[in-house]
């Protein structure tokens, strides 16, 4: 029996903040897989190692967990005064499905580089020693990211002394500016909170009526308060991660809320959308030993959040859910806010499993309405190999 060869697809891995995915050009994808489609997302399954009924992707790019199972596909900017499209798809470990609903803030850390590296850039734009601005129009939320990437000699500068709870290596610093990240869910702006209240009593059932602030700004986001749910704010995954009631239970607060976010019409829609909203619990600051065993003291944060993705407890921070924090702790009165200790501020440091994070937010009330006007954090990324990858001819 005669079987289709493998088709090999120029791509490259790179670590972008605390995840990690594989990049392509839009131009360098088969041409049934340039537009979106079956064969767009069959083929990043299969390249990821998705579907996998054993959860370990060991036949594909992905490390099994939400992390690590991502792709990134970029082109020469249709948008003015953008340089590059970005565009994020979260594939899921064990099912045959790609999520395009939100974006990958750790990896837009990388879209400058790889942008800038894959010639999608002007060349004109980037400078022999310096910092190159990048453009980046993020497709998936219709929003603007600008990344600021060293160059050196002319080339991306990937090393540095720069450290990222999270991450083992230093590398140089990426600054990331996220501008006017509230988005609805056609990313055309729209409220930052959708229900238009700061916090809101949400029913979830089985579970009980839960403070929550649901955010829209760099992810849809619905923030609990940890101990109403019995726990400190001090989890690491294995406390979370390892109890299925748990995972169970955090699903329906997120289903619940996704809901009244206006995100999907019933609760069984929650399962085909599982990259957002996402779900965070937020405490005061107290002191715990981070997953690497760093003692994080409490006079070293202004609060302490833990988030879960696809379903998991993260091992560190996404960062768009690291924006949704500096936004909603921008923001008087949200839960995050009042966790932090109330008041105004323009930046926060928070604790997560990793250790820590700041995040800063430019807010403000008009006419009744906070909105955002950017969020800025900084990150690092690093090319991991380049090269082609390998997918049977038949897979897509």
């Amino acid at each position: 029996m005669a079987h289709v060869p493998q088709v090999k697809i120029p791509a490259t891995y790179i670590r972008g903040g605390t995840s990690k995915g594989v990049f392509f050009r839009l131009q360098d994808l088969p041409e049934r897989a340039q537009v979106p489609g079956s064969a767009r997302d069959a083929l990043l399954l299969r390249v990821i190692g998705s579907p996998d009924p054993y959860g370990k992707q060991i036949d594909g790019m992905g490390g099994a967990t939400s992390s690590t199972s991502k792709t990134v596909i970029l082109s020469r900017s249709t948008k003015a005064e953008h340089d590059v499209d970005y565009l994020f798809g979260q594939v899921s470990i064990d099912k045959a499905f790609v999520d395009w609903s939100g974006n990958c803030g750790n990896l837009s850390a990388a879209v400058g580089s790889f942008a800038i590296s894959a010639g999608l850039v002007d060349a004109s734009r980037v400078p022999q020693n310096g910092i190159c601005t990048v453009r980046i129009w993020q497709a998936n939320i219709g929003k603007t990211i600008i990344a600021h990437v060293p160059i050196t000699d002319g080339e991306v500068q990937e090393t540095g002394d720069f450290e990222l709870d999270g991450v083992t290596f230093p590398a140089a610093e990426v600054q990331l500016e996220f501008m006017d990240p509230a988005a609805d869910e056609d990313g055309d702006g729209g409220s930052m909170f959708p229900t238009g209240n700061l916090i809101d009593d949400l029913e979830v059932p089985g579970v009980g009526t839960l403070k929550a602030t649901l955010i829209n700004a760099g992810i849809p986001t619905i923030f609990i308060q940890a101990e109403a749910i019995g726990y400190t704010g001090t989890e690491l995954q294995e406390a979370i991660n390892g109890d299925p009631e748990a995972l169970a239970r955090f699903e329906t607060i997120r289903a619940h809320g996704a809901v009244r976010m206006g995100l999907i019409a019933h609760v069984d829609e929650a399962a085909k959308r599982q990259h957002t909203p996402k779900v965070a619990f937020v405490a005061p600051p107290t002191t715990y030993q981070s997953s690497s065993g760093k003692t994080v003291a409490a006079g070293d944060v202004d609060l302490l959040v833990r988030a879960l993705s696809m379903g998991k407890l993260h091992h560190a921070m996404m960062g768009t859910a690291a924006v949704a924090i500096g936004t909603a702790a921008a923001v008087p009165g949200t839960l995050v806010n009042l966790a932090a200790g109330g008041g105004e501020r323009s930046a926060v440091r928070f604790g997560h499993p990793s250790g820590t994070l700041r995040v800063g937010a430019e807010a403000r009330q008009v006419n009744g309405e906070w909105t955002v006007t950017k969020a800025i954090m900084s990150r690092s990324a690093r090319v991991l190999m380049e090269g082609w990858v390998r997918v049977p001819g038949d897979a897509f």
